[in-house]
């Protein structure tokens, strides 16, 4: 008789507050008997996990230590063939850096199936957090949501593209590149003045938001500790008044 397993979840737990948490998400996480996840799961959603549930911390670390996603595909086959109710849990969205692909692939070369269940990812909260929108009609028609770093170094983007006044640009894992991303940028004809805001820990107890501009981006990113996303092309609304002010003054 072919036993039938369930089908591994994976499931994208928002950027760290419980608030963000989709109530598909937690009712995964409420019937799993493994959750396998990641570092930057905050610590109030992994709160919510019961007790009997057993957890897996395969966390990675940008230049620092990380669990070998070769050891992760193989918990998630080993975990699913036993026959438990096995979450993966990512934080943000799963499929937004999230090497999802990469896992979904070892599920299907054991022959497993799987679902994913989206989470926000911390471009959308980090955004709402200093009250503006990715999208505006009338100011960007697009929305880029790039990576700071790949696996070949620091990643290359279509900076003419970035650089064009008015358009917003979402940069994950870009603290270290943040000289290397200025200096594109400026090379591309971007403003120095060019308002960009860095979103340190989104959403958790600890956040903090640094209004900076292109010119002063790399001392910014200097200034943080913890993960954070920077949002190019978008200042807080309480910081546009102060660089409205900065524009004259240069002018």
């Amino acid at each position: 008789m072919t036993q039938t397993f369930f089908p591994v979840i994976f499931a994208g737990a928002g950027p760290g507050a419980a608030q963000h948490l989709t109530l598909g998400v937690y009712q995964a996480l409420q019937g799993a008997d493994v959750v396998i996840h990641d570092r930057l799961v905050g610590a109030e959603v992994l709160a919510l996990i019961p007790p009997h549930v057993r957890l897996m911390d395969v966390g990675k670390e940008g230049f620092g230590p990380s669990t070998a996603q070769s050891v992760i595909n193989a918990a998630l086959v080993q975990k699913a063939q036993t026959g438990a109710r096995v979450v993966r849990l990512k934080g943000g969205d799963c499929g937004i850096f999230g090497r999802l692909d990469e896992e979904i692939a070892a599920l299907e070369a054991a022959k497993l199936t799987y679902s994913i269940l989206p989470g926000l990812t911390a471009a959308s909260v980090a955004a709402a957090s200093i009250g503006q929108s990715l999208t505006r009609r009338g100011r960007n028609a697009s929305l880029r949501i790039v990576t700071g770093h790949d696996m070949a170094g620091f990643a290359d983007q279509d900076w003419r593209g970035m650089a064009r006044v008015g358009d917003v640009t979402a940069i994950y894992m870009g603290k270290k590149s943040a000289r290397f991303v200025q200096g594109r940028l400026m090379m591309h004809g971007a403003a120095t003045d060019t308002p960009v805001t860095l979103v340190e820990n989104v959403s958790r107890a600890d956040q903090r938001v640094v209004a900076a501009t292109l010119a002063s981006l790399p001392k910014a990113a200097q200034s943080l500790d913890g993960p954070a996303v920077i949002l190019y092309g978008l200042a807080p609304r309480h910081a546009r008044p102060a660089l409205s002010q900065l524009k004259e003054a240069q002018a």
